[in-house]
This record gives C-alpha cells, structure tokens and sequence, in this order.
C-alpha cells in the first residue's frame, strides 16, 4: 500500500505569525517604555518592577482580547455568508450551478467541462465548493478566534518579560552599580 504525500503549505500560518510578531514587539516597546519612564522619574525598584509586571498581564489580556473580537467578527460574517449560500442553494439551486459553473469558466476551464466539474461539486458538497470557489472560505483559511488569542498574547508575555527581567538584573546589581539613566 502507498503513502499519500501530503503536502504542506504555511499560508494558512500568516495570519498566526503576524499577530505573533506583533504582540512580541509591542510587549518589548510598550513594557521597556513603561520601566523607562518610572526609572526616569527615580521610582523605586520595586514599583518599577511591579509596574513591568503589571504591564504584561494588562498587555497580554488585551493582545488577547483584541485579536478574539477582530477574529470573531470575522467568523460571524463568514458563517452569515454561508448561511446565506445556504438559502440560496435551497431556493435556486439552478442558478447556484450555474454562477459556479461561470466561476469555473473564468478561471480557464471550457463551458462543457465546467458544468461537468460544477455537477459533480455540487452533488458532492454544495455548499462547499461555493464557500470555497464563490466566497473563498476554506476549512484552513477559516476563522479561528481562539487561536488567533493565543498568539499575540503569549508572544506579548514573552516580549515583556524582556525588559522585565533586565529590570530585575540591574535591581541584583550592587546599589553603585545601578544607574537607570545617565547621571
């Protein structure tokens, strides 16, 4: 019995990378900013510490947040979009074969072939291959709210521990030793 080769693609990771990238950059600017300004302002340690901390929790709850809403607003108007197929599909099922037969024209196939293709598509998964050919949704490129949080808040946790933990290097620094700004 043969293997199935299965190749793989990371476009369906983009999304998941960007928003990772962005979290770790803002944790990294947003949290040093934070320490910088109280350390400029001769703050304590320990309130410079706490305010870096504080920082990461509040800045990866809303990395978290933001990117659920944003995500979830987009899977709310992909599940309308294919609950309106879905009618569509109910109440003029011939004019749905041929608007994805006209998809598959225009995308180079002859008219004979294409009605041939749309046929067996639709009694294969109608709503499918019009949410994949009509409308673009696809089972790897849906909406994932979920996940879409889970990256820009734990890069942003990891980025802000950067100058969280610089900040409790120089507080283990003999007091001479400590300076936060240029005297």
């Amino acid at each position: 019995m043969r293997k199935r080769y299965k190749e793989t693609h990371w476009l369906a990771n983009l999304s998941w990378l960007r928003a990772a990238v962005l979290g770790a950059n803002d944790g990294i600017v947003s949290t040093s900013s934070l320490i910088l300004g109280l350390a400029a302002s001769h703050s304590t340690h320990h309130n410079i510490l706490m305010t870096g901390v504080a920082s990461l929790v509040a800045g990866t709850m809303s990395m978290a947040t933001g990117e659920y809403v944003s995500v979830q607003s987009q899977a709310d108007t992909e599940q309308a979009a294919l609950a309106k197929e879905k009618i569509e599909l109910r109440d003029n099922d011939k004019r749905e074969h041929q608007e994805l037969a006209a998809i598959c024209v225009r995308r180079g196939v002859t008219p004979q072939l294409a009605k041939q293709v749309t046929d067996q598509l639709m009694a294969h998964d109608a709503l499918g291959a019009h949410a994949r050919d009509e409308l673009g949704i696809t089972k790897t490129m849906r909406a994932q709210p979920l996940h879409a949080a889970f990256a820009p808040a734990m890069s942003f946790a990891v980025g802000a521990a950067l100058p969280i933990l610089v900040t409790i290097v120089v507080m283990l620094l003999p007091v001479p030793e400590r300076r936060w700004v240029p005297a």
